[in-house]
């Protein structure tokens, strides 16, 4: 029997795929640190039965097209807005992410980000560093604090309640604004649902952690940023498309916000010449939300199980397009 073919888009470690070699033939982009380029991997969609990606491909139309056995998407991130999903769905192409399992690790990473930010730790290491430290002061390097301030969550899922729980400790005043309520977050943690300009006027820092969608692209915009107290620190773990970067460096410059710590931008890498880099209130991380050890090989895993059970004929774990089962159950 002709095994299914399947193509990893990076290089993955071996122990990991393993389970997916003993029933599929296996191949996987050479490099780690560098992207597949598009003809590799147009070329590997026609001959693939699964692809296993990362957000820096995009699988629309054109892949999807070349992919003519293609059964199975399962992309290495909670989001999927590197991915036509509809149109995966009317192909009959299982879509699956990693959700869960990285959710305390960004949520950790998230609120380092933002005690950065409040406490200056990226400027005042590069302070001691260049030997620009020659006595005390009072106010060398005085950041905020973050204990008993007013934090709020735009996008109160599930990392977003693990950051709010991670604030709850801090004793932090917990607001927060969703598509819809969240009800255990309200119970548990006291975070108070409230409208997204009441949430900017009110809170001293400000998270992002919303998905990206036609809704929520530059929802963080000039006027958004007008809102925010002067004091206000900005922090976006989501993805860099919710920012109108433009707008973010001009209420910086102007003295509108206080700061800003940022996992993502709009085009990833970052240009080092980006404007937003020059500032020293910005604290600037390469996307690495979910970058543990324990955390990645844990997605790496679930998406090699996902694989597996499309493959098999089986219900992956975590499938993003429900109708795709739908779909199967009633052809």
């Amino acid at each position: 029997m002709v095994k299914p073919y399947v193509f990893i888009t990076r290089k993955l470690p071996d122990e990991i795929i393993a389970p997916l070699k003993e029933y599929a033939e296996v191949t996987m982009w050479p490099y780690e640190d560098v992207a597949v380029s598009r003809e590799v991997l147009l070329e590997e969609a026609t001959k693939a039965d699964a692809l296993l990606t990362m957000l820096s491909e995009q699988i629309d139309g054109e892949v999807m097209e070349a992919g003519k056995s293609l059964k199975v998407v399962a992309n290495l991130a909670v989001g999927f807005d590197n991915i036509d999903v509809s149109l995966a769905t009317e192909k009959g192409i299982a879509i699956c992410n990693t959700p869960d399992v990285l959710t305390d690790t960004t949520a950790d990473l998230t609120f380092a980000l933002l005690l950065a930010a409040a406490r200056r730790m990226v400027e005042a290491a590069e302070f001691i560093k260049n030997g620009e430290w020659k006595s005390w002061s009072p106010f060398l390097l005085a950041g905020t604090d973050v204990h008993h301030k007013t934090i709020g969550i735009v996008g109160m899922g599930k990392i977003g309640q693990a950051v709010a729980k991670r604030a709850a400790g801090f004793d932090m005043n917990i607001l927060y604004h969703n598509r819809s309520r969240n009800e255990q977050a309200e119970a548990q943690l006291g975070a108070v649902y409230c409208s997204f300009s009441e949430l900017l006027q009110q809170s001293d820092f400000i998270v992002c952690l919303t998905p990206l969608t036609k809704e929520t692209r530059h929802l963080f915009n000039r006027s958004a940023f007008q809102m925010m107290k002067r004091s206000a620190i900005f922090i976006n773990a989501s993805r860099g498309a919710v920012v109108d970067e433009a707008a973010l460096y001009e209420a910086l410059v102007q003295q509108e916000i206080a700061g800003a710590g940022l996992d993502v931008f709009t085009k990833e890498p970052i240009d080092p010449s980006h404007p937003l880099l020059s500032l020293k209130n910005v604290v600037a991380l390469p996307h690495i939300g979910s970058a543990s050890i324990e955390t990645r090989c844990s997605m790496m895993e679930l998406c090699c199980q996902n694989i597996l059970a499309v493959l098999k004929g089986e219900t992956p774990k975590t499938l993003v397009n429900k109708e795709w089962l739908l779909n199967r159950h009633n052809a």
